[in-house]
Order: structure tokens, then C-alpha cells, then sequence
């Protein structure tokens, strides 16, 4: 099989031309896709730290530079949940949600542009095929940790 057959192949591909793309345009407001990302994740409520890492597929040693970072920057800050003393969420500050509106509204433009190029059941056939595809990731995942 030709590696340009294969599904790695096109998700990857689109991934990294999405990357870069978003790259340029964090780097533009002094950001990485990285904490435009993070910032995108984190709601009006808060998100508890351990829930963000898997949401953004990072270690959870990279999640907590990359939280240190932003909280040094002035754009969140931790807070002990008031119902659960052990749970600390993540809070965006003013200016956390200023910049995670600007970044969401990058994310929407783009995909409004580009769900104008696709017809709808293209577009509902691939959230079909992705979901798939994170299924038979998960089933492989589980079956590896049952070895």
C-alpha cells in the first residue's frame, strides 16, 4: 500500500496545513496555535486542569508549562473548585477572554469558509468516518493496555 492510500496519510496532512496555518495566525497576535487552542477549551465555568490535557492530546507535563506559560502572560488563573476542594479549575482572565474570542472567531471564519465549499452529506460522511476512525482508536488503545 502506497503511503498516500493510507487514512494517517489525509488526517495528517490536513492537520499539519491546519497547524501552520493556525501557527501564522497565533504568531500574528503573539500567540502559539498552542495556547489559542487551550484558550478555545476552556469555558465561562472553568475546566478542571487534569480535563484539559487529554481534551488537547498533550502530556501532562507539556499541559502544565504550556498553563504556566499563560497564567505568567496574565491569561488565566487557577482556582480551587468550590464544591470539590480537590479540584483545581483553570480560569481565563479578561484578558484570556478577549484573545479566546479573537481565536474563535479565526476557527469560525475558517470553517464557515469552509463548509460553504462542502455539500452536506459530504459533510455529514466525514464526522461518520471520523468518529470511526476515533472508535477504532479507542478500541485499539484499550485493547493495547489489556496486554
Amino acid at each position: 500500500m502506497n503511503i498516500e492510500e493510507t487514512v494517517d496519510f489525509h488526517l495528517r496532512s490536513s492537520l499539519f496545513a491546519m497547524r501552520r496555518m493556525y501557527n501564522l495566525l497565533a504568531a500574528e497576535n503573539g500567540l502559539t496555535q498552542g495556547i489559542g487552542y487551550t484558550l478555545i477549551n476552556i469555558g465561562k465555568e472553568g475546566v478542571p486542569a487534569t480535563k484539559i490535557a487529554p481534551m488537547m492530546g498533550m502530556s501532562s507535563s507539556s499541559l502544565s508549562r504550556l498553563l504556566k506559560t499563560m497564567e505568567q502572560q496574565g491569561l488565566l488563573y487557577r482556582k480551587v473548585d468550590d464544591g470539590d476542594r480537590r479540584v483545581v479549575k483553570i480560569h481565563l482572565t479578561e484578558e484570556g477572554r478577549k484573545l479566546r474570542e479573537a481565536v474563535k472567531a479565526v476557527v469560525v471564519s475558517f470553517n464557515n469558509t469552509l463548509l460553504k465549499k462542502i455539500k452536506k452529506s459530504d459533510w455529514d460522511a466525514f464526522v461518520r468516518v471520523n468518529q470511526t476512525i476515533r472508535d477504532q482508536v479507542e478500541q485499539d488503545v484499550d485493547a493495547f493496555h489489556l496486554k
